[in-house]
């Protein structure tokens, strides 16, 4: 057995980690998962790195162990375990079966004394043998043979410990963690130990007599009366710790070697459990032979690559079926401005087509253009955004998409954490065909298209388009079911095209702006830099938190707020606590502030500007937010800021194309408020709208119990942090924390406005109960979000769960609204063929590039369509605003 592998993994201790470092996850069915999900991660990535030949995971036995009968208060502070957690242990002992791998556990011993005996076991054996776990307590069994890997940042990293490191960072052989363990005990097992020893003095005692037994005999040359004294009356304290911190390495467990050896997985079994779970990447873990042995004839995707020759025959096809799936192939992830590499299409009777672009695409542009803009031919896709930009590229503006299978996928699980059609073929179709992440790799090493060979490319290609026509009908059904045809339909679909086009525009950039603003920043830099140092009586740098918390707190001598393991903290809620202690505190916060803008927003975006039109076109996501509210990347346009006016100034670098060009910003005024007035029902909120008086006040009228006429303009803002704060489910605590008031003082607002506006409560009430009973709360457009936390026993849990049932058709509705605004607005513009155009939707606001000659007609555009785009128990406001700057328009 020389040189063969022994891992033991310590089963409870990685779930507990997993369960702790990821957030709760559950499948559609409510069923928790992240704890399964991290331990299988990091399961998979120990196998691949080190290759065992045989392995085991070790799990505690419920039931008293042989500790407790030696201490009865051994681990009694432990909480319970949240049954979130509770109801993984037997999913992860299923799948642990259905790979091969062997479990042990056993009556009277934890987890970490069966791993101390197999690593004896593995040792007399001439195996290597590697512990696997999150806890400290089995460096005591490292030794030449036997490393120790322990968890660390959540599940994400590794550290490892052999005896020779252990000596090196503490000072210690591992056998002396066991005396050290008997000298500091553990809080978190409930071992005693003798008071006033902490691992430090610990191990100054251990380094300088070796033993417990040899710090009692030099008992008198202990220096320090307060140790002695606590060391002579906890003797006995100190040897029981021992025992029970001792890691038994010999437990009859009675087992032979070779049946740890890893065993064929039962992959059916395997794929089955990771399908249920809605483990989708894990998938990809197993074989292609075993994933699809019951579906060979999806093996082999059949297709065409076909040539110039050949494209009138294609075109007749389309024109005889009236219908065709279509996906573009770009050189990389930048589909913007890469070269365009190829395109599949496909119809239905037919097999895949591929076409490579890469030296053609104005001729195959010109010879499809019509079928694309014909209005009696349907096309169909997945992820169909990035499609429609290449089509635009191409000068094709398309008409009359019917489908597209990543939206579809959205609507009916908005938590789901990819849409790939990979995902789609493994959870409808019962096959795991071509992912693209295998296709290209990723990381440093990942591939461009241009890299692959054409009949690897035109075989993926085959998958998808096959794929989108298979999972049609099925999306479409479950979208009948759900009631979500309208939304789909109305909104979500022709959304596709309206954010295809906002991404192909994009923003014009004043880069001399962005230098003036840049410099001026850099100025205040310099200049703020000058007098921190100034204050602090030295120079250092700043943005260490280190070297800032030494100045603080050592030098400076203020007052503590919070410590973090590398020292003292100096974040937003330190220093915001400091501020009026000491003038460099300011002084800092605002160099924070500044150095941010600077680098975030003058630096960030100068990288970001087309160098060939001075625009930059940022990624609208469709697909990310659970409440349908749409997100941009590179850049994020929801974070350019609004708040301060230094923020607010970057918004002067937006500009429009040239001077026959204006901005047109149309902002719905308190649109959530309004939402919530109408789904509450509530009739003091629908008359105050109505009668468009200020909600703010009104509400500080009813909080504060004063008329509006007495309303300052302290309570007003504080109301309005009410208003909006119920909206969100705010609490006490936050609200407190928000308005810096007391929690007493919150709680009374909260419970002024609760009784003022009873049928708010009321909603409130409702909707946590509808989400409990049917797992899931809707919009107004029965836009869907499941909850699986209103089932959980752990109360943060819960509570969170209970906050996300009555924002989300709020918050979720606002965004219905505004997409079907923008919808509208997109298509007036276009059948009117105005120049003016769409570029840019941010929160409640969406800005308009016009042409001044037609600024008064997209005005009056905006302010029809925005206001009556549904029918609300309240009236819809819209505030419009006209600048030659986005910073004007606000």
């Amino acid at each position: 057995m020389e040189n063969k592998k022994l891992i033991v993994i310590d089963g409870s201790s990685l779930l507990h980690r997993a369960f702790y470092a990821l957030p709760l996850l559950s499948t559609k069915d409510g069923i928790y998962t992240n704890g399964v999900y991290g331990f299988l991660t990091m399961l998979y990535k120990i196998n691949e790195e080190y290759n065992p030949d045989y392995l085991c995971v070790a799990f505690d036995k419920k039931g008293p162990t042989f500790r407790h009968e030696e201490f009865d208060q051994y681990k009694a502070n432990r909480q319970s375990t949240p049954s979130e957690l509770v109801q993984q242990f037997p999913i992860l002992k299923e799948i642990l079966k259905a790979m091969g791998i062997s479990q042990l556990e056993l009556d009277g011993y934890e987890a970490d004394d069966i791993a101390g005996t197999l690593a004896k076991v593995g040792e007399e054996e001439s195996l290597n043998v590697t512990l696997v776990t999150g806890d400290r307590d089995y460096l005591q069994l490292a030794s030449d043979k036997t490393r120790v890997l322990i968890t660390k940042k959540g599940i994400t990293e590794l550290e490892e410990f052999n005896e020779e490191k252990i000596v090196k960072e503490y000072g210690i052989t591992p056998k002396q963690f066991i005396d050290l363990k008997g000298l500091m005990g553990d809080k978190s097992d409930n071992i005693p130990g003798v008071p006033g020893i902490g691992e430090k003095t610990g191990l100054k005692l251990l380094k300088e007599y070796g033993t417990i037994e040899k710090v009692y005999e030099n008992i008198d040359n202990i220096r320090g009366k307060k140790l002695k004294e606590s060391l002579i009356e906890n003797e006995s304290i100190a040897f029981l710790s021992r025992r029970l911190g001792e890691i038994i390495i010999n437990v009859p467990i009675n087992i032979q070697m070779e049946e740890l050896k890893i065993k064929e997985s039962n992959w059916e079994k395997l794929k089955e459990l990771y399908e249920s779970l809605e483990f989708k990447s894990l998938i990809n873990k197993i074989p292609t032979e075993h994933i699809n042995s019951k579906d060979e004839e999806h093996n082999s995707y059949e297709y065409n690559i076909i040539q110039e020759e050949s494209y009138q025959l294609l075109v007749e096809k389309i024109i005889e079926d009236k219908k065709f799936a279509f996906k573009f192939i770009f050189e990389d992830e930048n589909y913007m401005k890469s070269r365009i590499m190829g395109v599949g299409i496909k119809t239905s009777n037919d097999m895949a087509n591929y076409i490579d672009l890469s030296d053609n695409v104005e001729i195959f542009a010109d010879k499809f253009k019509f079928v694309f803009e014909d209005k009696d031919i349907e096309k169909i896709g997945h992820n169909l955004k990035l499609d429609l930009v290449g089509l635009l590229r191409l000068g094709i503006e398309i008409e009359n998409y019917t489908f597209d299978s990543m939206i579809g996928q959205y609507l009916i699980n908005p938590a789901q954490s990819s849409y790939s059609i990979n995902d789609l073929s493994s959870e409808y179709l019962n096959y795991y065909g071509i992912d693209e992440e295998e296709l290209l790799g990723k990381g440093k090493g990942k591939k461009k298209y241009s890299d692959l060979k054409i009949e690897e490319v035109a075989h993926y290609i085959s998958f998808t388009l096959d794929t989108v026509f298979k999972v049609e009908h099925i999306i479409k059904g479950l979208l009948e079911s759900q009631e979500m045809v309208n939304l789909y339909y109305d909104v979500e679909l022709p959304l596709v095209e309206v954010l295809a086009s906002m991404e192909f525009i994009g923003f014009k950039i004043d880069l001399e702006e962005l230098k003036v603003l840049g410099k001026e920043y850099d100025n205040e830099i310099e200049k703020l830099t000058k007098e921190i140092y100034e204050l602090a009586g030295l120079e250092f740098n700043i943005n260490s938190p280190k070297q800032l918390g030494e100045i603080l707190f050592d030098r400076l001598s203020l007052p503590v707020i919070k410590k973090t393991k590398t020292g003292y903290s100096t974040d937003a809620e330190v220093l915001d606590k400091l501020k009026n202690q000491h003038p460099i505190v300011n002084n800092i916060l605002r160099y924070r502030q500044i150095v941010k803008l600077k680098s975030t927003y003058i630096d960030g975006l100068m990288t970001l500007v087309d160098k060939d039109t001075n625009r930059i076109h940022s990624s609208f996501n469709q697909t990310i937010t659970n409440t349908g509210r749409i997100s941009s990347t590179e850049p994020n346009l929801q974070n350019i800021p609004i708040k301060t006016e230094d923020g607010r100034k970057i918004r002067k670098a937006f500009v429009p194309e040239n001077n026959d060009y204006l901005l047109v910003d149309g902002d719905y005024s308190q649109i959530e408020l309004r939402v919530l007035a109408h789904i509450s029902k509530d009739s003091k909120l629908i008359d105050a709208f109505k009668h468009n008086e200020d909600i703010h006040q009104k509400t500080a009228s009813e909080v504060f119990k004063v008329e509006k006429e007495e309303v300052t303009s302290l309570m007003r803002s504080r109301a309005k942090a009410v208003n909006f704060g119920i909206v969100y489910g705010i609490s006490d605590y936050g609200l407190s924390r928000d308005l810096n008031i007391s929690r007493k003082e919150a709680k009374e607002y909260i419970e002024n406005y609760l009784e003022n506006y009873d049928l708010v409560k009321k909603y409130m009430e409702d909707i946590v109960e509808e989400g409990k009973e049917k797992g899931y709360v809707e919009t107004i457009l029965n836009r869907r979000r499941y909850i699986p936390e209103l089932k959980a026993k752990n109360f943060n849990v819960k509570s969170f769960g209970e906050r996300i049932a009555m924002n989300t058709p709020i918050q979720g509705s606002a965004a219905d609204i505004i997409k079907m605004a923008m919808v509208k607005v997109y298509n007036e513009l276009k059948s009117r063929k105005l120049k003016s155009r769409l570029i840019l939707q941010v929160h409640d606001e969406l800005i308009i590039e016009a042409t001044e000659d037609e600024v008064v007609k997209v005005k009056g555009i905006m302010k029809n369509i925005m206001e009556n785009s549904i029918k609300l128990a309240v009236p819809l406001k819209v505030d419009l605003k006209v600048g030659e700057s986005w910073y004007e328009t606000k």
